[in-house]
Protein backbone atom coordinates (compact mmCIF):
# COMPACT_ATOMS: atom_id res chain seq x y z
CA UNK A 1 0.00 0.00 0.00
CA UNK A 2 1.65 3.33 -1.15
CA UNK A 3 0.67 6.94 -0.03
CA UNK A 4 2.00 9.57 -1.59
CA UNK A 5 0.94 13.12 -0.87
CA UNK A 6 2.13 16.25 -2.74
CA UNK A 7 1.30 19.68 -3.18
CA UNK A 8 2.90 21.08 -0.45
CA UNK A 9 5.22 24.83 -0.54
CA UNK A 10 5.39 27.95 0.41
CA UNK A 11 2.31 30.64 0.64
CA UNK A 12 1.27 33.82 1.87
CA UNK A 13 -1.28 34.63 4.29
CA UNK A 14 -4.11 35.23 2.81
CA UNK A 15 -3.16 32.11 -0.03
CA UNK A 16 -4.47 28.90 -1.49
CA UNK A 17 -2.75 25.74 -1.91
CA UNK A 18 -4.44 22.54 -2.52
CA UNK A 19 -2.46 19.49 -1.85
CA UNK A 20 -2.80 15.65 -3.31
CA UNK A 21 -2.78 12.08 -2.09
CA UNK A 22 -1.98 9.69 -4.88
CA UNK A 23 -2.65 5.62 -3.52
CA UNK A 24 -2.04 2.54 -5.00
CA UNK A 25 -2.30 -0.91 -3.77
CA UNK A 26 -5.94 -0.84 -1.99
CA UNK A 27 -9.63 -0.99 -3.45
CA UNK A 28 -9.57 2.52 -2.70
CA UNK A 29 -13.68 3.27 -2.54
CA UNK A 30 -13.92 1.17 -0.19
CA UNK A 31 -11.96 3.39 2.45
CA UNK A 32 -12.28 6.23 4.58
CA UNK A 33 -9.53 8.77 4.01
CA UNK A 34 -8.16 11.43 6.16
CA UNK A 35 -5.70 14.63 6.05
CA UNK A 36 -4.17 15.42 9.12
CA UNK A 37 -1.34 17.57 10.22
CA UNK A 38 1.98 18.06 12.30
CA UNK A 39 3.26 21.73 13.44
CA UNK A 40 6.83 21.31 14.89
CA UNK A 41 6.11 20.28 18.47
CA UNK A 42 3.07 19.48 18.26
CA UNK A 43 0.71 16.52 18.13
CA UNK A 44 -0.60 15.40 15.04
CA UNK A 45 -4.20 16.29 14.38
CA UNK A 46 -7.10 15.72 12.75
CA UNK A 47 -7.64 18.29 9.72
CA UNK A 48 -10.63 16.65 7.64
CA UNK A 49 -12.19 13.25 6.57
CA UNK A 50 -14.25 11.74 3.67
CA UNK A 51 -16.09 8.60 4.32
CA UNK A 52 -16.64 6.31 1.15
CA UNK A 53 -20.02 7.81 0.94
CA UNK A 54 -18.18 11.04 0.43
CA UNK A 55 -19.87 12.55 3.75
CA UNK A 56 -17.13 14.95 5.30
CA UNK A 57 -15.78 15.91 8.59
CA UNK A 58 -13.80 19.32 9.64
CA UNK A 59 -11.34 20.06 12.52
CA UNK A 60 -13.52 23.98 13.86
CA UNK A 61 -10.15 25.72 13.01
CA UNK A 62 -10.73 25.04 9.04
CA UNK A 63 -13.76 24.76 8.55
CA UNK A 64 -15.22 27.09 5.72
CA UNK A 65 -11.56 27.49 4.30
CA UNK A 66 -10.74 23.54 3.62
CA UNK A 67 -12.33 21.40 1.41
CA UNK A 68 -11.85 17.34 1.35
CA UNK A 69 -12.84 15.43 -1.74
CA UNK A 70 -12.00 12.44 -3.32
CA UNK A 71 -11.58 10.95 -6.80
CA UNK A 72 -12.54 6.85 -6.49
CA UNK A 73 -11.24 6.61 -10.48
CA UNK A 74 -8.00 8.42 -10.10
CA UNK A 75 -7.73 6.93 -6.74
CA UNK A 76 -7.05 10.47 -5.18
CA UNK A 77 -8.15 12.56 -1.92
CA UNK A 78 -7.40 16.48 -2.29
CA UNK A 79 -7.53 18.68 0.02
CA UNK A 80 -8.21 22.42 -0.99
CA UNK A 81 -6.69 25.01 1.55
CA UNK A 82 -8.26 28.87 0.95
CA UNK A 83 -7.76 31.87 3.47
CA UNK A 84 -4.31 29.93 4.74
CA UNK A 85 -3.31 31.64 7.78
CA UNK A 86 0.51 31.52 9.44
CA UNK A 87 -0.97 28.64 11.79
CA UNK A 88 -1.82 26.52 8.94
CA UNK A 89 2.01 25.80 8.91
CA UNK A 90 2.62 22.35 9.43
CA UNK A 91 3.39 18.95 7.24
CA UNK A 92 0.13 17.51 5.69
CA UNK A 93 -0.43 13.43 5.94
CA UNK A 94 -3.05 11.73 4.32
CA UNK A 95 -4.46 8.04 5.39
CA UNK A 96 -6.52 5.89 5.13
CA UNK A 97 -9.05 4.12 7.22
CA UNK A 98 -11.15 0.79 7.23
CA UNK A 99 -12.10 -0.89 10.12
CA UNK A 100 -8.59 -1.83 12.52
CA UNK A 101 -6.79 -1.27 8.82
CA UNK A 102 -5.05 2.03 8.62
CA UNK A 103 -2.11 3.43 6.14
CA UNK A 104 -0.50 6.42 6.78
CA UNK A 105 1.34 8.91 3.84
CA UNK A 106 4.61 10.42 4.40
CA UNK A 107 3.69 13.83 4.80
CA UNK A 108 4.12 17.16 2.44
CA UNK A 109 5.00 20.53 3.72
CA UNK A 110 2.52 23.51 4.11
CA UNK A 111 4.37 26.78 4.83
CA UNK A 112 2.56 29.89 5.47
CA UNK A 113 3.96 33.46 5.78
CA UNK A 114 3.13 36.41 7.58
Amino acid sequence: VQLQASGGGLVQAGGSLRVSCAVSGVFFSTYDVAWYRQAPGKQRDLVASITTNSWTNYADSVNGRFSISRDNGKKMVYLQMNSLKPEDTAVYYCKLVKGSQNYWGQGTQVTVSS
